[in-house]
């Protein structure tokens, strides 16, 4: 029999809607039924690529025994984190104060209030490793509610004044600066990154390791605005960039068959992912190789741009033109058990039963596949620690694998739409598709646009300048009410899409997100995650969530800050700047001393030491000067070359010529009419 999930447009929620659990989704009714009742909630947040949230709903979910011991004694509550990220992240933090670490599934008791007194994530159903199991956990739980009501309430008061604590010390800033102190920061960060980078394997700390996106995209910026100011290089920043991307770009994280990359690497190599593939991975990481090879002009970069558009495009593209957001670490195997990484890894038999034996023994070799294995029962993750001596056969080799590994059982999609983690596609294709020339690209970048705008983009007529988070099937999740990060990453994804097609219409629609964050985001001198017009997570928290470091994407807060900075140079919008700079204040000491966790303050501020850089070219769209724009780094840079477009106001093509007009901080050159100046103005280094 069904439970109350079953009509959720998540596949997460989906997943759990035969459980015996009595689940319900979060709303009003759930309190209310833990109130009529007199029992606790239990909160149970997970996604539906976690591995360890399949494994908890294995063991105990799926289990009648411990299911009608949930029944009993608890409401429960299921919550996808990349629907709700607000409901998510309230929790999270209480979590880590708990418990000193949080993750995946996260398991969380509230009483009537929806306040958190016992969290934990996952739990055993038989006690291991010093942990209890999960029924000894509902027993014991069970008992401090019904004998000790007063601990409960005494620990839930504890918990949100820490919280409290916490969200106003990630709220202060510096009152004013200027650019020396900006360089100041970024040099302190430098030096903390140095000190945490791992020479031999790239990264940084040790393993699991992340992707570090935003910190490779900061040190990107940073090393063209050395360039560009004539200040000293520093050969770290290269270093660090390209030992990073060059590894992970050889190990098992990136799939050297299909293309696109694994969440994280478990092992200090890069060598054994994690293998679920997240949206949100791979249009920054797409974003990054192509801002690479714009850098240096590094092959590897070049192809592993082209793989992860094709990646996404052939695995992770819905029927509405959005962009799915993740696909499963785990897959059946022939016997119909699910495994781990069943579908991405390799025995050499395999490699000889799919390929013969020649080119079998041939891409083992190539790709570390060995008889010992370097995952788990034998079996091997394909990496390319060297390159092939014949790229054309081993191309040929890969198409064929990929052919063979199609007919395995393939993990499961999760195809709801989430906009923020669109907004970061939109914007990597089109980095992407200008470098490469690839107008496919920027037309799937387009398409997605599309979608948010009429799909998202005011679904729930109450907010009209707001997106709603996620859809399915183009159908809105109208109980979703898009955060922060949601408006800032669209926007920034319609900036790119204005620059790019030259519509008006797209900075229009990034004005409408942006205004929405000022009037109902705002937070004292700053930001909040969540608009102050939806109902909190819990009414007994005093101030809205606010985190400007960055998780996994960049947080709302320093992405608000680059596209109203982008949006500004792109409109002369001077109140749009000063609000910019007004919330660039804290993301300073983030990059003073957390560079790790602030790589896109970091990589916004570099952008305003440039100027931002904007750039006008009155020419036709075919015109080697915007070509040049294309391959230029300019850390700051944002361009127009449409006359539907403010900029382009008062500035003509002298005596008949493709005409460039660069300014910065409100000080412009003198109109160029040569081509090798603006290169040189743009930094542009790869033909």
């Amino acid at each position: 029999m069904p439970n109350r999930l079953a009509d959720s447009a998540s596949p997460y929620l989906l997943q759990h809607a035969q459980n015996p659990v009595d689940w319900f989704p979060w709303g009003d009714e759930a309190f209310a039924e833990a109130k009529r009742r007199n029992v606790p909630i239990f909160l149970s947040v997970g996604y539906s690529a976690c591995h360890w949230c399949h494994v908890m709903a294995h063991e105990s979910f799926e289990n009648p025994a411990v299911a009608a011991l949930m029944n009993d004694y608890f409401v429960n509550i299921k919550v996808d984190r990349e629907e709700l990220p607000a409901v998510d992240s309230l929790y999270m933090e209480a979590t880590q104060i708990m418990t000193g670490q949080g993750g995946w599934p996260m398991s969380v008791w509230l009483d009537h209030d929806r306040s958190p007194w016992y969290a934990g994530t996952y739990f055993p159903p038989r006690p291991s490793h010093g942990m209890p199991s999960f029924t000894q956990v509902l027993l014991a739980l069970n008992d401090t509610w019904n004998q000790e009501r007063e601990r409960v309430s005494d620990s839930s008061q504890r918990i949100l004044e820490m919280m409290v604590t916490r969200n106003e010390l990630v709220s202060h800033g510096r009152d004013e600066f200027t650019k020396d102190e900006v360089f100041e920061v970024i040099e302190s960060g430098l030096h903390n990154l140095t000190s945490s980078f791992d020479p031999m394997n790239g990264g940084f700390g040790a393993a699991p390791k992340f992707p570090p996106t935003m910190v490779l995209e900061f040190l990107i910026r940073y090393e063209s605005l050395n360039y560009l100011s004539d200040r000293d290089r520093d050969p770290r920043i290269l270093e660090m960039v390209e030992s990073t991307c060059n590894r992970m770009a050889r190990g098992g994280m990136y799939d050297q068959i299909g293309g696109g990359f694994a969440r994280y690497s478990v092992d200090s190599t890069w060598t054994v992912p994690h293998f679920e593939k997240m949206l949100y991975d791979n249009a920054q990481l797409l974003s990054v190789y192509a801002h690479l090879y714009r850098l240096n002009g590094d092959t590897q970069a070049l192809r592993i741009v082209t793989e992860t558009a094709e990646f996404l495009l052939r695995e992770m593209q819905t029927t509405e033109g959005g962009f799915a957001a993740a696909l499963d670490a785990d897959s059946d195997d022939d016997s119909g058990h699910s495994h781990e990484g069943e579908f991405y890894s390799w025995t050499p038999e395999q490699l000889v039963s799919a390929l013969g034996p020649e080119d079998g023994l041939y891409a083992a070799g190539l790709g570390n596949v060995t008889a010992a294995g370097t995952f788990e029962h034998g079996k091997s993750v394909f990496t390319l620690l060297a390159d092939p001596d014949d790229w054309d056969k081993w191309f040929q080799v890969r198409t064929k694998l990929l052919v063979v590994r199609n007919l395995r059982p393939a993990p499961a999609r999760d195809d709801k739409i989430v906009a923020s983690w669109n907004g970061l596609v939109i914007r990597a294709l089109v980095d992407a598709g200008r470098l490469c020339g690839r107008p496919d690209w920027i037309e799937a970048a387009t398409k997605a646009a599309d979608l948010l705008v009429s799909t998202h983009l005011g679904a729930n007529p109450k907010f009209p300048g707001r997106l709603v988070r996620v859809s399915r099937d183009g159908k809105p999740g109208l109980y979703a009410i898009g955060v922060l990060e949601d408006q800032a990453h669209v926007a920034s994804g319609f900036l790119a899409l204005a620059q790019v097609t030259g519509e008006q219409s797209w900075l229009d629609l990034a004005k409408v997100l942006l205004d929405d964050i000022k009037l109902h985001f705002a937070q004292g001198q700053g930001l909040a995650d969540t608009a102050d017009d939806v109902e909190p997570v819990t009414a007994k928290t005093t101030s809205r969530q606010v985190d400007p470091t960055d998780n996994v994407t960049p947080s709302g807060w320093s992405a608000t800050a680059d596209a109203a900075l982008t949006y500004a140079a792109l409109t002369g919008d001077l109140a749009m700047r000063s609000w910019a700079e007004q919330l660039m204040k804290v993301l300073l000491p983030l990059v003073e001393s957390h560079a790790r966790f602030a790589g896109w303050s970091g990589a916004v501020l570099t952008a305003w030491l440039d100027g931002p850089r904007e750039v006008v070219v009155a020419a036709t769209e075919e015109s080697q000067m915007i070509e040049a724009i294309h391959y230029a780094n300019a850390p700051g840079l944002v361009y127009c070359w449409s006359n539907e477009q403010p900029l382009m106001a008062n500035r003509p093509q002298i005596t008949g010529s493709d005409t460039a007009y660069v300014c910065r901080g409100f000080v412009c050159d003198a109109p160029m009419t040569d081509g090798e100046l603006l290169a040189k103005a743009i930094d542009r280094r790869i033909s």
